[in-house]
């Protein structure tokens, strides 16, 4: 890749990730040449990228629009997300050392700090929550898992979760991931698989209250 496309693919993952960028609307590539300030032939490259990790997506008529879903494909992201980091937990119990411990909790020290602040800050809750479901995964030593688990992490509607967060759901992770420490200091694989599975379906049912009827609708 070129230096062009990888500053065009950071200027607009950077709009994605942040919501600038909205879920649905259509985007041209003038519009990204102009948002990333490069030529054509690096925001196409850029573009592969993120369709590739299910940021962008196309049309039948090849139109291209920030990723969405529906109720229905929603709820299936967060299925198989949860089979897979429960895999990922369960793997990286007995696999983590002492200093990849020691990282999860630096990093939901940070996710605490993001929190506890008069109004939380979700970018910073965002970022160390990354880092610690990545630790996880990394501590798993599975190539294909890792692969597997790019393209759902941080697809859109997962990060735009965190934005319905209250701040008792945002302290409610940092506690998840407290126990998910706990599980991995004990070397328990089945203490660390059911936590993470918990974890995991309690983001999804504060995503489904916040959204509510529209939840579970699909797409024409």
């Amino acid at each position: 890749m070129s230096r062009a496309s990888d500053r065009a693919y950071a200027a607009i993952r950077a709009e994605l990730m942040s919501g600038a960028l909205k879920a649905g609307e259509q985007v041209t590539e003038d519009q990204l040449c102009q948002l990333a300030g490069v030529s054509r032939t690096p925001v196409r490259e850029a573009v592969r990228r993120l369709e590739n990790e299910l940021l962008l997506v196309r049309s039948d008529t090849k139109r291209l629009f920030v990723a969405d879903w529906s109720g229905d494909d929603i709820e299936e992201m967060f299925a198989l997300r949860q089979m897979l980091e429960c895999h990922a937990a369960e793997r990286a119990a007995t696999r983590l050392t002492a200093e990849q411990i020691a990282l999860l909790e630096t990093a939901n020290r940070e996710l605490t700090a993001a929190v506890d602040q008069p109004v939380p800050d979700v970018a910073r809750f965002l970022e160390a929550n990354r880092s610690f479901h990545e630790n996880i995964i990394e501590a798993a030593h599975s190539p294909r898992l890792a692969g597997l688990l790019a393209r759902l992490v941080e697809a859109p509607v997962l990060l735009r979760t965190a934005r319905t967060y209250s701040p008792e759901d945002l302290r409610q992770s940092g506690r998840d991931h407290d126990e998910l420490i706990a599980a991995f200091a004990a070397r328990d694989p089945e203490w660390a698989r059911a936590v993470m599975g918990s974890h995991l379906r309690r983001a999804f049912h504060t995503f489904a209250r916040a959204v509510g009827p529209d939840m579970g609708r699909t797409r024409s």
